[in-house]
């Protein structure tokens, strides 16, 4: 059974609840034959793939839904294989390089070479060009970014690129001048208990105001997070009324556990069972910058006024380390150690360096 996220996604440009000037603008791009490259920025779960997929179908018509999954195996320089997964229809393809890491310009050079280099499949097509879009773009090495430059350039008659990122600061000056850049705003509270009125009109359930507007609330404008939490509160409460608890998700709980630990004992033992817990968390997928920015949320409540700056710092410090590492645990962890020593030295009263 599908989730609501994906059973009530719109699939036209018409269709979608917020941002109807955008939505405009990219319905004129689409129709203007003239089809930029696009980078398209903001926050996670603001309904950007929701418009690209959109956009696509505007290109091309409803071929673009029908999609394949393939699995690709890419050679490296040093006789490394590496296996990446393509979603892709005949008029485009979606992939996300960082998920091979430090090995995505391999991916970029050889997979957008070859699309460049072969001609419309559907010679009735709307669009001679196809259409590539790219996943999680600000997380690309520069390497990686570089390649794409030039694949932008030399094979431009061919080929457009859909870029789709949560910022434009990790994205390189020669792609953000080479592009048309979009941004999709994070929905308001307002829109996002729309949203979820017409979701519940659709499912048949009793709509409840006051409900809708907690969920939008704690959601952080975040809607895709917002449909989840509804269909959660929905699926684990037969009766429902305005006071009905929301349930943060299990990862939330967790790390709010693992925060509540942390300021009961700060001991070798203590850390170690944290890390075990760290790992469950990654181990389900769960992002690391995620996972630093929610625990340090939680402990920032429990901590003394005079540390709370230096925590702070201590987690963008170690944020970065995970972005930049190799073995993002050991990033945590010690993020957790250097949080349980700050709180040691200030009972101590001994200053912190």
């Amino acid at each position: 059974m599908a989730l609501l996220v994906d059973k009530h996604r719109p699939r036209t440009l018409e269709s979608l609840n917020y941002h109807p000037e955008l939505s405009d603008r990219l319905k004129a791009l689409a129709q203007s034959g003239d089809f930029p490259h696009l980078l398209v920025y903001g926050p996670s779960g603001a309904g950007k793939k929701t418009r690209v997929v959109a956009t696509l179908k505007e290109l091309y018509g409803p071929g673009v839904e029908k999609i394949k999954i393939d699995a690709r195996v890419f050679q490296t320089t040093s006789n490394r294989k590496l296996e990446f997964n393509i979603v892709a229809s005949v008029y485009h393809l979606e992939i996300t390089p960082s998920d091979v890491g430090n090995y995505d310009r391999v991916v970029v050079q050889d997979l957008l070479k070859e699309v460049a280099q072969t001609q419309q499949v559907d010679l009735g097509a709307k669009q001679k060009f196809k259409v590539v879009v790219i996943n999680e773009a600000d997380h690309l090495t520069r390497d990686a970014q570089a390649a794409l430059r030039r694949t932008m350039e030399k094979y431009s008659p061919n080929l457009r690129l859909i870029l789709l990122a949560n910022s434009t600061s990790n994205i390189i000056a020669p792609i953000r001048s080479r592009t048309l850049l979009v941004r999709v705003a994070a929905p308001t509270e307002v829109e996002i208990c729309t949203v979820l009125t017409k979701v519940g009109l659709k499912e048949g359930w009793k709509d409840l105001e006051g409900l809708n507007k907690r969920i939008a609330k704690d959601s952080g404008r975040n809607l895709r997070k917002a449909l989840l939490m509804y269909e959660a509160v929905h699926a684990q409460n037969e009766t429902l009324s305005e006071t009905t608890h929301i349930p943060p998700p299990d990862w939330e709980a967790l790390i709010a556990q693992i925060a509540e630990q942390i300021v009961q004992e700060r001991s070798p033992a203590r850390l170690l069972q944290v890390r075990a817990q760290l790992y469950d968390l990654l181990s389900h997928c769960i992002d690391p910058t995620t996972i630093i920015k929610t625990l340090t949320w939680k402990l920032i409540p429990k901590s003394p006024d005079e540390i709370k700056p230096d925590v702070i710092k201590w987690a963008a410090f170690y944020e970065h380390r995970c972005k930049t590492g190799a073995k993002v645990i050991f990033h945590l962890e010690a993020f957790v150690a250097k949080y349980m020593r700050i709180y040691e030295c200030n009972l101590m009263g001994v200053d912190f360096d």
